[in-house]
């Protein structure tokens, strides 16, 4: 037997000496020094580690910061696909917008997208055909949960300004649908349609001059980046806001209700480990959040006078003192 195991062991060895380094592309789309892009794509890599791969090992990982810039992302994406990877990540509807220009061949796993049948990525959620596959952020309905909250922590609120990027059309989605349910709360809503930091500021120090006023936040890639701005922004105009990631919540934000990011990077790590493994993204359905949490920081909401409701207390995920 030892003599049996000695000499089938040099074909073990010259077998595993032949396995080729796989590569993973990813494209992030926020700055490289951000805290929220470093620990979704720290998710991503150890949700890789858990599945066997590691960077330098069996598999070599190249990764690009686009910090939210269009043009940057559009070379990015271009220098990736260059690479030929085996699969690349692209983290958002920019970043995954700007891999579909470059590459209909590549796997692409993507996550934190909105909508993407509306967007072109995909062509059905169970079935999506091309050569995309990956995980929604969450659906357009959870815009009206952020109103509910607004009025919840907040019941003076009669007005709110809706922040959205410009450039990303899920924010038009989200926007229409508490558009549709603001009557009935009782609140007139005024969309702030933003292309940078300027923008942000001139629209809520304008909106703030009125009173009763509230902020939503909109659920795009471009609030991850301006995040700093909006919370300084609603403290020092003493705007009752709502804010769709935890991240907000915690940076001094007054509430945020929306899924868990990192959870979408770590699950990612598993569709491109499959498709590592010879899967095609065609045939891996889209999949939606599975878990939410609602976030409540009591120090912003008592620096604003405002008593948050104990069922509303009670319901937090996370309540931040």
């Amino acid at each position: 037997m030892a003599a049996g195991g000695a000499a089938t062991w040099p074909l073990v060895a010259r077998a595993q000496q032949g396995e080729r380094m796989r590569r993973i592309g990813v494209l992030m789309h926020l700055p490289a020094d951000d805290l929220e892009g470093q620990a979704r794509f720290t998710a991503f890599l150890q949700g890789l580690q858990q599945l066997g791969w590691t960077d330098g090992r069996n598999v070599r990982i190249e990764t690009r910061w686009g910090a939210s810039d269009a043009e940057r992302m559009r070379r990015d994406a271009a220098e990736l696909v260059v690479l030929a990877p085996d699969v690349i990540l692209a983290s958002t509807t920019p970043a995954m917008s700007a891999l579909q220009q470059a590459t209909r061949t590549i796997p692409i796993v993507f996550s934190n997208i909105a909508d993407p049948v509306g967007a072109g990525f995909v062509e059905t959620l169970a079935r999506p055909g091309g050569n995309a596959t990956g995980f929604t952020v969450f659906e357009y309905g959870i815009s009206v949960k952020w109103l509910e909250l607004l009025k919840e922590i907040a019941p003076r609120v009669t007005r709110a300004a809706v922040i959205r990027d410009a450039a990303n059309p899920s924010g038009i989605g989200q926007f229409a649908v508490i558009q549709s349910v603001a009557p009935s709360f009782g609140v007139g809503l005024s969309p702030v349609v933003a292309r940078d930091g300027g923008d942000i500021e001139r629209a809520v120090t304008a909106f703030a001059r009125s009173p009763n006023g509230g902020l939503i936040v909109l659920g795009t890639s471009w609030g991850a980046v301006h995040s700093d701005l909006i919370v300084m922004l609603a403290a020092r105009h003493r705007l009752p806001a709502v804010y769709p990631f935890r991240y907000f919540g915690i940076g001094g934000g007054l509430i945020s209700y929306g899924p868990v990011s990192t959870d979408q990077y770590r699950q990612a790590a598993g569709y491109v480990d499959r498709i590592l493994k010879g899967e095609k993204p065609a045939d891996l359905p889209v999949q939606a959040p599975t878990k939410y949490e609602l976030v409540i920081n009591l120090k912003t909401a008592k620096a604003l006078g405002l008593e948050v409701p104990a069922t509303l207390l009670a319901r937090a995920d996370e309540v931040i003192e």
